[in-house]
């Protein structure tokens, strides 16, 4: 299947990145990461590019690693906190440069810290270093392939992500925070900022639709060709078991809940009983493309929550009856991105090729027609 070959298997594009900081910037003092207990002196703290933009109380949550926060306020509160010498509320936000005169904690304060420190250790210990495919890396974004069955990040019975192993192996790195997620079976391009103003550009990006994703999805059954645009809004709920899952609203008077979510979907290339689409999101609702497509009467090959679960299970388990290979996850990787970078506003564009398993399972299908090169919206 040439054509195919031609779609998804070009190596990511080269970006040329941005300018790397100059040398001669300010050096902090003390990085607020760098710090590995609580104080028991006065400690002079100047912002860094990691810190740059936040708020004077998550900043100190940093630098007293272990202190509970109704310490961090009082502490505030009373104006033994400083910012450039003068008083500052909770919700100031720090710039490049300022110098935070944080106070020496009391015995009676340090006395509670241990056991708090000693947890987050462990919590760390735990989770174990890893590097992930780099599709492009300056001083101010990663953009990585993620793998399928990864999480973005701990919690909701998931003990570690993408992030916290980033972190783990990148210990000298100030910073290092998501701009956006991806759901544990999809595979992609994800975002991580190396500095808060970084986070907060890229983030605008998405918030204000400058950011375009493309997806790659093969669904069951055949995609109508007229069928390009989806505008149903979705809403979220949570199952007898507390597991959060996503409906489509078929009327706007039946739930008024619902928020309106936009996805443009085409035909790539049509099989004998799937199809392989390009999906375009406008929107970034929860589980949106799977909801939708699933709206559409066409679920998502190997979708445990919302697909055809015989169809799942029978290729997982040996293959399907009618020549196709094993297939084992969801088909659904987020191929394309193309947005602004957070520092001079030139275009980024970001391409990762279908992961091998996906392939392999596409050579298994009997194509119907010639392939639709794919489009970037």
């Amino acid at each position: 299947m040439p054509i195919l070959n031609n779609q998804f298997h070009n190596v990511a594009q080269t970006i040329i990145g941005a300018k790397p900081d100059s040398a001669g910037g300010r050096k902090a003092q003390q990085s607020a990461h760098s710090s590995e207990a609580a104080p028991a002196t006065v400690q002079l703290v100047t912002v860094d590019e990691g810190s740059e933009g936040q708020r004077l109380d998550n900043f100190l949550v940093k630098v007293l690693k272990g202190a509970p926060k109704t310490l961090v306020y009082r502490i505030i509160r009373s104006g033994e906190v400083r910012v450039n010498k003068g008083r500052a509320a909770a919700d100031t936000r720090l710039a490049l440069g300022d110098v935070v005169r944080v106070p020496p904690l009391r015995l009676s304060d340090k006395a509670k810290l241990p056991s708090t420190e000693a947890a987050h250790a462990a919590e760390a210990a735990k989770v174990p270093p890893r590097e992930f495919p780099v599709i492009f890396e300056d001083d101010w974004l990663i953009a990585i392939d993620k793998p399928a069955g990864v999480a973005v990040h701990g919690g909701s019975g998931v003990s570690f992500g993408v992030i916290e192993q980033l972190r783990q192996s990148r210990p000298q790195a100030k910073f290092l925070e998501l701009v956006h997620r991806l759901d544990k079976e999809t595979s992609g391009i994800l975002l991580i900022a190396k500095k808060r103003s970084a986070l907060t550009s890229l983030q605008d990006a998405f918030r204000h639709r400058q950011a375009h994703k493309t997806y790659a999805a093969l669904v069951k059954g055949t995609w109508p060709a007229r069928q390009k645009v989806i505008d149903v809004p979705l809403h979220k709920f949570l199952t007898a078991e507390g597991e959060r899952r996503v409906r489509a609203v078929t009327s706007p008077k039946d739930d008024q809940e619902g928020q309106r979510a936009i996805t443009l979907v085409s035909v790539v290339q049509p099989f004998d009983g799937y199809s392989l689409l390009d999906v375009t999101i406008k929107t970034g609702r929860t589980h949106q493309i799977r909801v939708h497509l699933l709206h559409g009467g066409h679920p998502i090959v190997g979708d445990d929550k919302y697909g055809d679960f015989e169809l799942n299970h029978r290729l997982a388990r040996q293959g399907g009856t009618q020549g196709e290979g094993r297939f084992e996850r969801m088909f659904l990787h987020a191929r394309y991105l193309r947005l602004p970078h957070p520092q001079d506003g030139r275009e980024l564009v970001f391409e990762a090729p279908l992961p091998p398993e996906c392939r392999g399972f596409l050579t298994t299908l009997q194509p119907l027609v010639a392939a639709v090169p794919p489009t970037h919206r």
